[in-house]
């Protein structure tokens, strides 16, 4: 199998709403939201220009693992600046390992931008963070094949969360229910 393309994710890549409860119609046994790390870091570049912020500053960053049936499936890193946590964003700091989603499509006052699909370079920084947290989560590398996030910014009474997410090959073509039969073999 060569590098999972942008054409082979499309459906993924594009998928509108809720990434949680696309993935969880996949399995039989379950969907899990595995919480890496939950902190307060610097702003990247990327995520300095998604949010529109100044070159300054501090974001809240929480990254996890998202897992069918025990499987890892995508990484995901939600960044937003450290104000908006006393503010529209609050309820992140208690999410723990309920899905983003929860907060994400339960509020009307939520708006999320165009999906921007990217690429990753093999040897960027996000591309190795993820790699050293995925094989400290899973015990196994990250697949080779893992280059295609898609990018969000959701908007919330003035204040902006930027989503990451991460796909693995494994959900190169696939819709719900034709993981399990794939995963028995």
């Amino acid at each position: 199998m060569g590098i999972a393309s942008r054409a082979s994710l499309r459906d993924w890549l594009r998928a509108p709403g809720s990434l949680s409860r696309r993935l969880a119609r996949l399995g039989q046994q379950g969907f899990e939201v595995q919480v890496l790390s939950q902190r307060i870091a610097p702003l990247r570049q990327l995520e300095r220009r998604a949010l529109g912020l100044p070159r300054r500053g501090l974001t809240l960053v929480r990254e996890v693992i998202l897992r069918v049936d025990g499987r890892p499936l995508i990484w995901a890193r939600s960044a937003l600046h450290q104000v908006a946590l006393a503010g529209p964003w609050r309820a992140l700091k208690g999410l723990g390992r309920r899905p983003l989603a929860d907060l994400l499509y339960h509020d009307k006052r939520v708006r999320r931008s165009e999906l921007q699909p990217r690429r990753l370079s093999r040897s960027g920084h996000t591309r190795r963070h993820m790699q050293r947290q995925w094989l400290v989560a899973t015990g196994t590398q990250a697949s080779s094949q893992m280059l295609w996030s898609r990018n969000s910014v959701f908007s919330r009474c003035g204040a902006e969360l930027r989503v990451m997410e991460l796909f693995a090959p494994e959900l190169e073509g696939q819709r719900p229910g034709s993981l399990r039969r794939r995963m028995r073999r």
